[in-house]
Order: structure tokens, then C-alpha cells, then sequence
């Protein structure tokens, strides 16, 4: 028997969202992001404390939250544990947006914002980074006269690398007066910029972050909300009751208890990147000033075949030709052995200021 399902037009008008990379184990991963170096060892053996009993439990999370709130400076009533970044800007759908009404973000950036508000049914009124990359402050003021229900900002910005500091975002939350901000800060810890000690200012003010990035955990997919406690009420109301798994909380822990391991890693990416963009320039690559954890490169018209040939070669970058063109590519900070293989491979395969043209 067949049936017809009742699907919703926000469903049927849409595409499934399919996260590339199927396979990518065992090949150089500079295209997700991640903290190639792995996660600290404390973490691994944390892990393996864990009991078949715990196992068997449905998770508590008030130890770790006093903990986790305490890693960000905050209490623990301004804390909200999410299943993983993504879920962390779900909720704000749930809790926020209707059908109809409209969200504001920038482009390029990350393609959640736009994921998310397709699925609820919202209006995406999206602006654009500058031919630079810089951010168009005047047109988010403009944008927010008309009251979007949401603004999401990426700080820094995922693919741009661009970042903003506390006093424009400040500006931007005092023109904010009928709109919750949502600043992600997935990549934080490589810029050292936070909007964190704000949040008790502005009620409107939430923060995001992610254990995925620096701490390495982007397989036990834990995700925060930092807000003010009476607005982080609004967002409870739309969580589920367990929604972390415990050994996402167990790992978590671990890693803050754990800080020197994530500070040296911060630190090698720091280096790592500034040379790699130096190198990239002495090739005739054009490149973007980043805070995180990752390159916006434009290697010309001759990119997407040498991105391919180098996917062959099993290093995995991530091309940005759907929305910035042909030759641009993000490109995670990886190891410096896995930053100089890359290097090589690049050179070995022929590319040059001369073949960018």
C-alpha cells in the first residue's frame, strides 16, 4: 500500500543538506575544520573510565555544567549543553522563529543559518562580505530596521576568516532593539576575541561555541549557548531533556581539566597559519586574513583542477566555487607536517604565480 505523506512545503521545496566527506579517514583532512592533531590524551583516558552501569543511565548534567560554565567564565543558569554546534542554532528556530518571519545573516558563511531557516520556513535576508572579506557594518544597521527575528554572525567567520571586534559588536547589539544576536564563536579560542563577559549587558545577547574546534571533540558532537539567565529560559523550553550524551560531557571535562593541551595546539595553529599564508604568497596565491583555524585562499582559474588532483592524491581541501568562484578554497590548519606535504604536493603539481593566471 502507498500512501501519500502530508510533508510540509518547506520540506518539499528544499534539498537534503549532504555534509561532503564520506571516507576521509586515513587521508590528509584539511577541508572540515577539525583539529587534525586529535584530542588530548586525557580525554582517551577518561573515556575508557567510563563503566558498562554509567553507560546504561540516562545522562546528569549538573556536575558538568557547573564545571563547563566555570571553563567559560559564566554561572551555570547561563549555560545551555547542546547536542553539537548545529543543534546549539536550531533551538534558536525553535524558540524564535515563525514561519514567514525572516532571519539576517552574511554571506559567505556558515550554511547552517540558511539550513535551519529553510526547514522552519523563514525569510533568509542575507548580506554580502566585502571584496575583502571585511564585514558591511553599514548594511547590518540598515538590516536590522527591519527587525529580523534572529541576526546570526559568525566571529570569526567560517569561510572568510574575518573577525569583528567587541565594539562593533556592541554597536550592532545597541541597533539590535527587537532581534536576539546570535554570535557564533565556534573559533574563539584561535582569535582570542569573545563576546562572553557581555552577555549579563545585553539580554539579547547569545553566545555559541563548540567543543568541536580546538578542544578536538567534533565526534561527540557538544555544543553551548551562553546567555543571560532569563533569556536562556526561552531556549530550555525548546530542548529536549536529554539532549548530551554522556560521553560527550565526560570528554568535555576532561579537555578543560586539560587547558595547556588546548593552548599549545592554539598556539601551533597561530604559527602554522601565518607561515602557510606567507608561503601561499610566494606562489602568487592570494590569501584572506583569518582568526581561526583555517585559510581563504584564491588560486585562480587553474584551482579547481589543481583541487581535484590533489583530492586524488588523497588531501582534501574544501572548494568554495559555489559561492566565491572558481580558484577560491578554504583550507584547515593541519600539522606542520601536514601543511608542508600540502605545500609540496602543490608545487609538485605544477602550480606557480605563472599558472594562476
Amino acid at each position: 500500500m502507498t500512501a501519500e505523506l502530508p510533508v510540509r512545503k518547506a520540506i518539499l521545496e528544499r534539498r537534503t543538506y549532504d555534509a561532503p566527506g564520506e571516507g576521509r579517514e586515513g587521508k590528509v583532512r584539511l577541508d572540515f575544520n577539525e583539529n587534525t592533531a586529535g584530542c588530548s590524551r586525557a580525554v582517551v583516558q577518561a573515556l575508557r573510565k567510563m563503566s558498562p552501569k554509567l553507560l546504561a543511565m540516562y545522562p546528569e548534567y549538573q556536575r558538568s555544567s557547573e564545571r563547563i560554565a566555570r571553563h567559560f567564565g559564566v554561572q551555570s543558569e547561563e549555560l545551555l549543553l547542546t547536542n553539537g554546534a548545529d543543534d546549539a542554532l536550531r533551538v534558536f528556530f525553535d524558540a524564535f522563529v515563525d514561519a514567514g518571519s525572516s532571519i539576517l545573516i552574511c554571506e559567505p558563511t556558515f550554511p547552517m543559518y540558511r539550513y535551519w531557516a529553510e526547514i522552519a520556513g523563514a525569510r533568509v535576508e542575507a548580506l554580502r562580505y566585502g571584496p575583502e572579506m571585511e564585514f558591511p557594518m553599514s548594511g547590518m544597521l540598515a538590516g536590522l530596521q527591519k527587525k529580523p527575528r534572529v541576526l546570526f554572525i559568525a566571529n570569526p567567520n567560517n569561510p572568510t576568516g574575518t573577525l569583528s571586534q567587541v565594539d562593533a559588536i556592541e554597536t550592532i547589539l545597541q541597533g539590535a532593539t527587537n532581534t536576539a544576536v546570535v554570535i557564533d564563536e565556534a573559533y574563539a579560542e584561535f582569535s582570542g576575541v569573545t563576546l562572553v563577559p557581555r552577555i549579563r549587558k545585553y539580554s539579547h545577547l547569545f553566545v555559541a561555541r563548540t567543543f568541536s574546534k580546538a578542544a578536538g571533540l567534533a565526534a561527540l558532537r557538544l555544543g553551548a549557548v551562553l546567555a543571560s539567565s532569563d533569556s536562556l529560559a526561552y531556549l530550555r523550553r525548546a530542548m529536549p531533556p536529554f539532549p548530551v550524551n554522556l560521553a560527550a560531557l565526560v570528554a568535555a571535562e576532561a579537555a578543560i581539566r586539560d587547558r595547556g593541551a588546548i593552548r599549545r595546539y592554539v598556539r601551533g595553529i597561530q604559527r602554522t597559519r601565518e607561515w602557510f599564508a606567507r608561503e601561499l604568497l610566494q606562489l602568487g596565491v592570494k590569501t584572506f586574513a583569518s582568526a581561526g583555524n583555517f585559510l581563504l585562499a584564491n588560486f585562480g582559474p587553474g584551482g579547481p583542477q589543481l583541487f581535484q588532483r590533489l583530492e586524488r592524491a588523497g588531501i582534501l581541501l574544501r572548494e568554495r566555487t559555489h559561492d566565491l568562484g572558481p580558484g577560491f578554497v578554504r583550507i584547515t590548519i593541519g600539522t606542520p607536517a601536514e601543511m608542508k606535504l600540502l605545500l609540496k604536493k602543490i608545487k609538485r603539481l605544477g602550480f606557480s604565480a605563472s599558472t594562476r593566471r
